[in-house]
């Protein structure tokens, strides 16, 4: 079974695995295939859910909406993580991309999720991507307002520097629950930049997007030496699967950092699972890191 896992000093509390939702319109279930999808993962201890709002082309919200109108009771037994934040050209009123961070969006993003999702609360909603015009102040006051009407119970932030996140901290009475980053062996930069060292430092648990490096890990050629030191390890392990390998040298780092699964496949979920009972050493953990990036450490 799945731990459970403290995200920060006055919560959330999150299974030690995150079930991601990003690409559901792929996976192609019908509703009451996504219900028995959902069931799966829930009996394996996956009980924290991944979303944003622009997911699937601002789609997969409602998707999951749907089998959770078909099976409310299943709502009881999740987390749901939701983002807001981001606009795309999905919508034709989008003429570009951009960021937008202002009350009024992140008030009306976090209700329109409320009604998609089918649920009357949001466990965590996060800030999707740092904004270059992001006012502080503003976002604090609609976190206050939204955690004051109910609606939402922790915030968070997503791909922001250690100065972001702690511009918006000074602007909150209560602790932002985590940053959602990308780390992958292919994907090293936060780990020296200082961005899970502000994490550790507070007790903030980090959520860790992309883990496998969105398959490059595994099809890239440039990553072959990765792919073979990562069946190394697995060989001197036990493990099933090098993705194993993966999610056990991310959960290595001190920082704690959940792993986000992004496979709709329960077969590669279970295998995932797989991964909490992994230990690496301190020097297959840095084979690793030397397999992906080509040089020792200096």
């Amino acid at each position: 079974m799945v731990e459970r896992i403290l995200m920060a000093p006055q919560g959330p509390t999150f299974s030690r695995l995150v079930m991601g939702y990003w690409r559901l319109m792929e996976w192609n279930y019908a509703a009451r295939d996504l219900v028995g999808f959902i069931e799966q993962h829930l009996e394996l201890g996956i009980t924290t859910v991944d979303h944003a709002d622009i997911y699937g082309d601002y789609q997969c919200e409602a998707a999951f909406g749907e089998a959770l109108r078909l099976a409310p009771h299943l709502r009881e037994k999740m987390e749901i993580v939701t983002k807001c934040g981001i606009a795309t050209t999905a919508k034709p009123e989008n003429a570009i991309g951009h960021y937008i961070t202002d009350r009024a969006h992140i008030t009306h993003s976090a209700e329109n999720s409320l009604r998609l999702l089918n649920t009357d609360v949001l466990d965590l909603l996060l800030i999707h991507r740092p904004d270059p015009l992001m006012d502080a102040d503003e976002i604090a006051e609609a976190f206050l307002a939204l955690h004051k009407s109910g609606k939402v119970r922790h915030f968070g932030v997503s791909n922001f520097t250690p100065a972001q996140f702690s511009l918006l901290q000074s602007r909150l009475p209560f602790t932002l629950a985590t940053n959602q980053v990308e780390i992958s062996p292919v994907h090293q930069p936060l780990l020296l930049d200082g961005t899970l060292d502000l994490l550790q430092q507070l007790r903030i648990r980090p959520m860790a997007w992309s883990c496998l490096g969105g398959g490059r890990l595994f099809s890239d050629e440039r990553y072959a030496p990765l792919r073979a030191e990562l069946q190394q390890v697995a060989d001197e392990t036990g493990a099933e699967t090098p993705e194993q390998v993966v999610y056990a040298w991310v959960m290595r780092l001190p920082s704690r950092p959940l792993p986000i699964i992004g496979s709709g496949k329960i077969e590669r979920v279970k295998s995932a699972v797989g991964a909490l009972s992994l230990e690496l050493s301190r020097q297959q953990w840095f084979r690793i890191r030397k397999a992906a990036l080509g040089y020792d450490v200096p």
